[in-house]
């Protein structure tokens, strides 16, 4: 499914499109030395990920941990992601638990912390991208129509009472239900995993050093994606602000469960392009090419980390 919906996205925004002339433009028009120069960030973005999940890890496990298997634990998780989103977070602690002797559960339960703090950290950054860009948000939804006051002055204090009465039923209604539903008890303890990874970063030994891995993480990704821009005539001169903008859309867009953010993250960050004044066509050629040999480059590390872990001694639990 995941792979249907992204293809279908992408056949839907490049359906009509002249192939040949998206060619022409990574063979004659597209500057590679600014591609080359952003790989090693993509690189490092993983390795820092690898790195920083040892400070969380050594919290729960006291014994051997080699930063060769969680670094290619993290390689391979990526391209797992690929074939079955999400599935690499289960990929990455199947190999920490098969090279390095680490509990598969306590190793998922880091990573549910890891993700807790990476999405603290979006929002954070896409509030504070929201005030300094807050212009080409309004542009946006005045392209598209949409005014908040007009909708709010199409009710009377009627309507807004009888609208609470409702969306207050519903809750309460959605509330019986779930509780007779196996997934609230689950959707409850995931939660209550998530606060509990949260608070339990007071035990890494390491403080200062988890937050600069964090930091660095965020950096090598939006270096890795902001450097292309320098791709192409057309992306060339937007900026850094506009780099920020799409960088946090194309983030959040990801969340829709598809290879890589394969179709939603095209759409996401081709919409957001056009509103900086690039071209239909050429926010279309952007996206694919980017995407495409970025992902490429998940896929070559996957298999560079598959080959190393072939070649690594494994360490059991009892050992």
């Amino acid at each position: 499914m995941p792979l249907v919906l992204g293809g279908a996205i992408l056949y839907w925004m490049y359906r009509g499109e002249d192939w040949q002339t998206i060619w022409h433009v990574m063979t004659d028009e597209m500057d590679w030395t600014w591609m080359l120069l952003s790989f090693p960030f993509g690189i490092l973005a993983q390795m820092f990920r690898g790195w920083r999940w040892r400070q969380t890890l050594e919290t729960i496990d006291s014994g051997r941990l080699r930063s060769s298997v969680l670094v290619h634990s993290i390689f391979l998780s990526y391209a797992a992601s690929l074939v079955v989103p999400r599935v690499g977070e289960f990929t990455r602690c199947g190999v920490l638990n098969r090279y390095d002797g680490v509990s598969f559960p306590k190793a998922l339960g880091t990573v549910v912390t890891e993700r807790a703090i990476d999405s603290l950290l979006v929002m954070g950054i896409t509030g504070l991208v929201l005030l300094l860009e807050m212009s080409t948000f309004g542009m946006f939804f005045r392209k598209t129509g949409t005014n908040l006051q007009s909708i709010l002055d199409g009710f009377s204090w009627g309507g807004y009472l009888v609208a609470g009465v409702c969306a207050l039923a519903i809750l309460v209604l959605l509330h019986f239900l779930l509780r007779k539903l196996s997934i609230y008890n689950k959707v409850r303890a995931t939660l209550s995993g998530i606060w509990q990874g949260v608070i339990s970063l007071k035990d890494v030994r390491n403080v200062p050093l988890f937050v600069c891995f964090t930091l660095a993480i965020w950096l090598s990704y939006f270096l890795h994606y902001y450097l292309t821009f320098f791709c192409f005539d057309f992306t060339t001169d937007l900026g850094i602000g506009c780099a920020l903008v799409t960088f946090i859309v194309g983030s959040i867009a990801v969340i829709v469960p598809t290879p890589n953010g394969a179709g939603p993250w095209h759409f996401a960050v081709k919409t957001m392009l056009i509103l900086y004044g690039v071209q239909d066509e050429h926010a279309l050629f952007f996206v694919l090419i980017v995407h495409t040999v970025q992902t490429i480059l998940v896929v070559i590390l996957g298999i560079y980390a598959w080959a190393a872990l072939s070649f690594t001694k494994r360490i059991t639990l009892k050992q």
